[in-house]
């Protein structure tokens, strides 16, 4: 299984490196990819990541969008706009394809959001966003993660560390989330929500 974590211009470190680590200690081959294909990706807190691949939506696995990280609320939503444009095309196609799962931590659900592709869904975003997240026609659940099906939201930047759980435990096995859990002293917490 391949799992790819989308970096864009602006991202929040935290909201990729943390489910970064916790797919990949679940034995789940991750990798660092951009839009634009190999190459140093500034997120919204100056800190750099090196994409090593290009985002390649037809790849069965998971694909996993970070929300932004700025200094103000304006500047975070300039970010998120600019990556929806940036992801639209190939998150399009993710969605569309048999055997991908795509997954969102904090303001990433913006960005699919804001691409138009995730309209009559059910996801959840940071708390502060579930206001702007409903007004694009998503369904939105005040929980941790919610489960969609093929579309798997988290909430706030420290629940990326828990998606990565959910979906090692979903993907792989309650034993091995269980392993990277104490490998990483994290409990999780909060509620998973799933749709009938």
């Amino acid at each position: 299984m391949l799992a790819q974590v989308v970096l864009f211009d602006g991202f929040d470190p935290l909201d990729a490196i943390g489910p970064y680590e916790t797919l990949a200690s679940g034995g789940i081959h991750t990798e660092l990819v951009s839009a634009e294909g190999p190459r140093e990706v500034e997120s919204g807190a100056r800190l750099s990541l090196r994409a090593t691949a290009a985002l390649a939506p037809d790849r069965a696995g998971i694909v996993l969008v970070p929300g932004a990280a700025g200094r103000t609320e304006d500047e975070i939503v300039a970010l998120l706009a600019k990556a929806a444009n940036t992801v639209a095309e190939p998150m399009k196609q993710a969605l569309g394809e048999d055997g991908v799962t795509v997954a969102t931590v904090c303001g990433g659900s913006l960005v699919l959001a804001m691409a138009g592709l995730i309209g009559g869904r059910t996801a959840t975003t940071n708390h502060l966003g579930l206001h702007a997240l409903e007004s694009m026609g998503v369904n939105t659940i005040r929980a941790r993660i919610v489960d969609d099906g093929d579309l798997v939201t988290a909430a706030g930047v420290t629940s990326g560390i828990d998606l990565g759980l959910y979906l090692v435990e979903r993907e792989v096995s309650a034993q091995k989330a269980l392993e990277v859990e104490t490998l990483f002293a994290h409990e999780r917490r909060g509620t998973a929500w799933r749709a009938a």
